[in-house]
């Protein structure tokens, strides 16, 4: 990790799917619904939730295993896709002391907001079943700009929206993506070790300011 001066934040941005929310069930029993239209064998919740972060692909990749070449994978991810929305909220919720977390910002006059990955139908959806998100000051989904995490320009255009200089931010998430989009915009980076970071690379070797174990810790950061 590096070893930047703690300073209070005048913003903190937020991955979605692994850090604010956890959606691993819900993604994972979707990808389920398709193994099972293709009589493929089901994945354990234990082996896609550290997959869940890596979208439709990735957990397609980790369904399919050896046979993907055998199906037109494209047609299989609009079909996850159109499966997901209409199974967006059964089983997702906010991890435990989030929703504490932002109602400490907002008591703390910190502004925040929410930079993912996923398609903006499927945010605008996700987060209009939460009423904490009608506090958020940006939302910017992977398909708002050309270009998505890990390039920083989502970031610098939630900065933008939110009129904050990107070196007064925050950005958290659990994939090294996150963190390298935060570097890359330079920000203050958090692992969010306590969502999807399952990756090749340790954590530890993410290049991020810190690692944290429970969102409660980002208030005993900048206290």
């Amino acid at each position: 990790m590096c070893t930047k001066t703690v300073t209070k934040p005048k913003a903190i941005l937020f991955d979605l799917d692994g850090t604010l929310l956890d959606t691993a069930k819900d993604l994972g029993e979707t990808l389920n619904l398709i193994l099972k239209k293709l009589d493929l064998p089901a994945v354990s919740y234990d082996d896609y939730r550290p997959v869940a972060s890596h979208g439709a692909m990735g957990l397609l990749k980790l369904g399919l295993g050896d046979n993907i070449k055998a199906y037109d994978i494209e047609v299989l991810r609009k079909e996850f896709l159109s499966t997901y929305q209409a199974n967006i909220n059964l089983h997702t919720r906010f991890f435990d002391g989030m929703r504490e977390c932002l109602k400490q910002l907002q008591q703390d006059q910190l502004r925040w907001g929410v930079v993912t990955n996923k398609p903006e139908f499927l945010t605008t959806q996700l987060l209009a079943h939460y009423p904490e998100f009608s506090l958020s000051g940006a939302n910017i989904s992977g398909d708002t700009l050309p270009v998505r995490k890990p390039d920083p320009a989502p970031l610098t255009h939630a900065c933008k929206l939110m009129d904050i200089d990107a070196k007064d931010c925050w950005y958290i998430g659990d994939a090294q993506r996150d963190i390298e989009a935060g570097n890359r915009a330079g920000m203050t980076t958090l692992v969010a070790n306590w969502g999807y970071t399952y990756d090749p690379i340790p954590v530890s070797e993410w290049q991020a300011d810190y690692i944290i174990e429970h969102p409660l810790e980002i208030i005993d950061k900048y206290k």
